[in-house]
């Protein structure tokens, strides 16, 4: 049964398909899939595990930019609910199956017993008095005749004995039990407050004097700022509806750092001859194509965030700020581009970013507003973001500012935990591949 998400978003699809004039056939020709998939993504029954594959049919079917980013937000809603709705089955199975296993017959188990307590000690019966005549037998090969003051005196001495022992052992395992019990209640009661001091901003010490306390990266501390070179790279989507509980960081960047501008705008640098290098790769292709070959990105660099909320609370996005690693002399390799004629990109909620710039900075591009915006669980956000680079090479990250309620911090999105890497590639040697050829040729001088 299609969800709610997945309808909205085959609506949209619908829409465009039907406006374009073209078959499900023809269209799912172009596409590499089959009829009765491209069928089943516009009514609702599926939905693509990859949105490269919807923003193609968006390209065949003229969609505008406004309606590529209105469809990039559908797609991830109805992605996340299809997520949610296979993962309840397995939730649930997995509850269910501690039920079953308790429901089935067994061997009944003995009843837990509290420990043995010790023995009460009966009380020694009076010693005797024996007459001297009276043989006592003793445990040996030989009966031996004591005297008898002596079986008086060992009689006296064993019955002291065990009176000391007894309340001894009784003592010590008290104390035992008090120690522990004593340690899990201080380990219990101790927890808590070191949470809640790494949610508190840090304030002054009782004396007047401030305490130094170690940073933590954002991902550890929900209520002030990190140093950015120990952020961690934000990678975790979350899949959980409802409220986030407090102390985590309540927003999630999905960041796709080789993404086309258009199908062919894109150019990387790879210190290899075109004898060696294979065709240039789809865009969802590209991160493994770029990486084994170890490419640069050249010139400029097209940067997707996806920007989503952990949860219904809504989180305000204060700034998005240009971190520099390091500057270099522009790499002195082969520039490749991905294609050739092709048309201009998505202008909507981008972002341009001059890294030859003594303070880059992201500034707006074709009239969009600056930040702040808003997102939610269910209200994404996507930007684009160009950066561009001529006289250097740069290896660089972004930082984005969050305030979510009474918390605010700061989180670092980069090429998974690495920084962007762009540089300069103005008269170095250039190469494309045209369309239906088999090898690559030096670029036209434009």
């Amino acid at each position: 049964m299609a969800t709610t998400e997945a309808e909205a978003f085959a609506e949209l699809l619908r829409g465009l398909k039907d406006r374009s004039g073209r078959s499900y056939g023809v269209l799912a020709g172009k596409l590499h899939v089959s009829t009765s998939t491209l069928h089943r993504y516009c009514n609702g029954d599926a939905v693509p595990t990859d949105y490269a594959s919807v923003e193609r049919l968006a390209r065949l079917c003229a969609a505008n930019a406004e309606e590529m980013v209105e469809l990039h937000r559908r797609w991830i809603l109805a992605d996340e609910a299809r997520r949610r709705a296979r993962s309840a089955p397995s939730a649930a199975a997995a509850a269910a199956a501690p039920a079953e296993a308790e429901a089935v017959p067994g061997p009944e188990p003995a009843p837990a017993s509290a420990p043995e307590p010790a023995p009460a000690l009966a009380p020694e019966p009076a010693p005797e008095l024996v007459s001297a005549r009276e043989p006592v037998s003793v445990a040996g090969p030989r009966a031996v005749r004591l005297p008898r003051t002596k079986r008086l005196r060992l009689l006296l001495a064993a019955v002291a004995v065990v009176a000391v022992a007894v309340p001894a052992i009784a003592y010590g395992s008290g104390a035992v039990n008090s120690t522990d019990d004593r340690s899990a209640a201080s380990a219990v009661s101790e927890a808590p407050s070191r949470e809640s001091e790494e949610s508190v901003s840090p304030s002054a010490s009782p004396d007047g004097k401030d305490k130094e306390k170690p940073s933590a990266p954002p991902s550890a501390s929900a209520s002030r700022s990190a140093s950015p070179s120990d952020a961690p790279s934000a990678r975790t989507k979350s899949t959980a509806p409802g409220h986030l509980s407090a102390g985590g960081v309540p927003v999630s960047v999905n960041t796709r750092p080789y993404a086309f501008e258009d199908p062919c705008s894109q150019h990387y640098l790879i210190d290899s001859p075109p004898e060696q290098i294979p065709p240039p790769p789809t865009e969802q292709d590209a991160p493994g194509w770029v990486n084994a070959l170890g490419g640069v990105a050249s010139g400029g660099q097209f940067i997707e965030l996806t920007v989503q909320g952990k949860s219904s609370d809504t989180v305000v996005l204060n700034a998005l700020r240009v971190k520099i690693v390091k500057t270099d002399a522009p790499l002195p390799w082969n520039d490749y581009a991905m294609g050739v004629g092709c048309g201009g990109g998505v202008g909507t909620k981008s972002f341009a970013v001059n890294l030859d710039a003594a303070r880059p900075s992201s500034v707006p591009k074709a009239g969009q507003r600056d930040f702040p915006y808003s997102v939610s669980e269910s209200d994404p956000e996507v930007y684009y973001i160009s950066a561009t680079a001529t006289a250097r090479d740069v290896s660089w990250y972004l930082e984005l500012e969050w305030t979510s309620g009474d918390r605010h911090g700061t989180l670092r999105v980069d090429d998974n935990g690495k920084p962007f890497r762009t540089s300069g590639s103005q008269g170095r040697p250039s190469y494309d591949y045209p369309l239906g050829g088999t090898e690559w040729g030096v670029a036209a001088k434009g």
